[in-house]
């Protein structure tokens, strides 16, 4: 069994340091977790008024006070953390999630699907859907409008993730309700770390999820306010994909029966 834990934060537009201090009281109370998930953007705030904002409140990778106080906590407590951050590469900014442990940077997921404005700020990802071995699991990430997009779930399953992190920032209720069903027909526990509050017009719906590897919601969190949620998961689930006796979730695919997604 490995114990998880999401955040459920309320970044402030533009108050970096602030950011990270809130975070803090939130962190002290995932004691003993493996993992944990935070949201989108969790260093910036989400709602720029424009790409130039965007672009001053953005942060390289290498050079990221959030990132540093990251490792920091990683490296004290022995944990993994995927974080979503506002990620400047020279003069392009992209909506990436950033999976850090004791001994920094293990890898980054750079969002495919842009949802609404995002469009006019940062880049489609250019990184692919990797998938990153943490030790007593392998790990995938989403970041929020992507749950819509069933290709990119089949994709982690198909390369062994045992937990797919969707750091997000939903202002829907859809994202909660379709991602057990992602979890169900790729065998796969699900992490969605949404944020809660508003961020100038937009009110995020908070309701953050873990998901079991047959869509059962293992827990839940409110809608309004931030909290932690922490639990005990067992990778050996996600290995098992079997849905009969004699039906396997991944192998019964009819990957020839399905070209004409090519085509459309």
């Amino acid at each position: 069994m490995v114990k998880v834990s999401l955040i459920q934060s309320q970044p402030i537009l533009g108050e970096a340091e602030q950011n990270i201090q809130n975070l803090i009281p939130l962190l002290a109370q995932t004691e003993d977790s493996a993992l944990i998930v935070l949201p989108e953007l969790a260093n910036s705030g989400y709602n720029f008024t424009s790409r130039n904002q965007a672009m001053k409140l953005s942060e390289s990778i290498e050079d990221s006070r959030f990132i540093e106080f990251l490792h920091q906590h990683a490296r004290a407590s022995g944990c993994h953390i995927v974080a979503g951050m506002n990620e400047r590469e020279r003069d392009l900014l992209y909506n990436t999630a950033v999976l850090v442990g004791p001994d920094g940077i293990i890898g980054r997921y750079r969002k495919l699907h842009l949802f609404m404005n995002e469009k006019d700020i940062f880049e489609p990802g250019n990184r692919g859907l990797p998938v990153f071995d943490v030790g007593q699991m392998t790990v995938g990430i989403q970041i929020c409008f992507d749950y819509l997009f069933p290709e990119t779930w089949r994709i982690l399953g198909l390369k062994g993730a045992d937990l797919i992190c969707h750091p997000s920032n939903l202002v829907t209720p859809y994202g909660q309700k379709v991602v057990p069903m992602h979890s169900v027909v790729n065998g796969v526990y699900v992490i969605t770390a949404n944020r809660t509050g508003a961020d100038g017009d937009l009110k995020f719906s908070g309701g953050s999820i873990i998901t079991g590897t047959r869509g059962e919601v293992l827990a839940r969190a409110s809608e309004n306010k931030p909290e932690v949620i922490t639990i005990e998961i067992d990778p050996q689930k996600s290995r098992n994909k079997m849905i009969t006796e004699k039906n396997h979730a991944l192998n019964d695919r009819r990957p020839d029966q399905y070209l004409d997604i090519l085509e459309s």
